[in-house]
C-alpha cells in the first residue's frame, strides 16, 4: 500500500455511502417511479436520459483514487478497483485502470481549464431551445406533448428577431437545419475547448458529465454537487424554452421580453458563479491524476 493513501474502516465508509445514496434519492426514486409508470417529464428525464450515467450508477458512492476501503466484497470485483495487499478485504482504485484512462483525462482538463479562462458571456438568453423547434409543427418537437407557448409562428418570429450566438456544440447540434445558420458561431464535436465558456447553461450542466467520465476516479461526492448544479440548472433552461409547461408547475421565463431577458442573464450569473468553484476542483482532480 502507498504511503500516502488513505484507509477507511468498514464504519466510516459505509456511513459516507449511505448519506450518498439518501442524496440523490430525491431526484432518483421520482425518475425510477415514472418510468415503472411510463410517465415522461420533459424538464427531470433529461439528467437520466441524455447523460449516460445511470440511476444505479449515480447512487453508487466511490471514495476516489487514492483511498483504500477496508470492503466486505461491496466494491470487490467493480471496474476500476484492484485488491490492496496487506489490508483485510482492501480494495481501491486500480492505478492501472488510472493509467488506462489517461487521454480521457488529459482531454477533460484541457477543456475544462480552457473554459474556465474564458471570460463568461450572458447574452444568449437561452434561444438555442427556441432554435431547436424553428420552422417546425408542434407535434414535431421533441417535447411534442407539450404546446409552444408562442405558437409555431410566434416562437419562429421570436428566432427571427434575435441575435442567436450559442457557443454549445451539444446544444447547437440540435438546431433545426433552417436555424443553424442563423446562430453566429460554428461550434464542432472537436473544437469545444475553442468555444465553450462559463456563463454557457450547457457547460454547466455538463460539469455533471465530465465529473461521472472520471469515476470511479475522484469522490462521488463532487459527482452529486455537479448533479445538483446540472439539476437546477435544467429546471432553468427548460422554464426559458418555448414550451408551456405551467401544467407541471414551471413558470416560464419569458426571455422574449426585457424582463424576462434580465431573469435569465441573473440567473445565468448565479450558475456560472456556483460552477466556477467546481469546475476548479474537476481540473485540480484531473491534475492529481495524471501524477499518480
Amino acid at each position: 500500500m502507498n504511503a500516502q493513501e488513505v484507509v477507511l474502516a468498514p464504519a466510516e465508509w459505509r456511513a459516507r455511502a449511505a448519506a450518498h445514496a439518501e442524496r440523490v434519492d430525491g431526484y432518483v426514486a421520482p425518475h425510477l417511479a415514472r418510468r415503472e409508470a411510463h410517465v415522461k417529464h420533459p424538464v427531470f428525464d433529461f439528467l437520466f436520459t441524455y447523460y449516460s450515467y445511470r440511476p444505479a450508477q449515480l447512487r453508487r458512492w466511490h471514495p476516489g483514487a487514492g483511498v483504500v476501503l477496508e470492503d466486505d466484497g461491496t466494491y470487490a470485483g467493480l471496474k476500476g478497483y484492484e485488491t490492496v495487499p496487506g489490508v483485510p478485504g482492501g480494495v481501491t482504485v486500480a492505478s492501472s485502470y488510472v493509467a488506462a484512462q489517461r487521454l480521457l483525462v488529459e482531454s477533460l482538463h484541457r477543456l475544462l481549464s480552457a473554459t474556465a479562462a474564458r471570460a463568461p458571456h450572458f447574452g444568449c438568453f437561452g434561444l438555442h431551445e427556441w432554435a431547436m423547434v424553428y420552422r417546425l409543427a408542434e407535434d414535431e418537437t421533441r417535447h411534442a406533448d407539450w404546446p409552444l407557448r408562442l405558437g409555431p409562428a410566434g416562437t419562429d418570429a421570436v428566432v427571427e428577431g434575435h441575435r442567436i450566438a450559442c457557443s454549445h456544440f451539444d446544444a447547437y447540434r440540435f438546431f433545426t437545419a433552417p436555424a443553424r445558420p442563423l446562430n453566429t458561431l460554428r461550434p464542432g464535436r472537436d473544437d469545444r475547448p475553442d468555444f465553450e465558456q462559463p456563463g454557457c447553461l450547457h457547460a454547466g450542466m455538463d460539469l455533471y458529465k465530465h465529473a461521472f467520465r472520471l469515476s470511479p476516479m475522484i469522490s462521488s461526492d463532487l459527482v452529486a454537487d455537479c448533479f445538483e448544479l446540472a439539476w437546477d440548472i435544467r429546471v432553468m433552461d427548460m422554464r426559458a424554452a418555448p414550451y408551456d409547461l405551467a401544467d407541471l408547475g414551471f413558470d416560464p421565463v419569458r426571455v422574449e421580453t426585457a424582463e424576462g431577458k434580465a431573469a435569465y442573464v441573473e440567473a445565468q450569473r448565479g450558475f456560472a458563479e456556483r460552477g466556477r468553484p467546481l469546475r476548479a476542483r474537476l481540473v485540480e482532480e484531473c491534475e492529481r491524476l495524471l501524477r499518480l
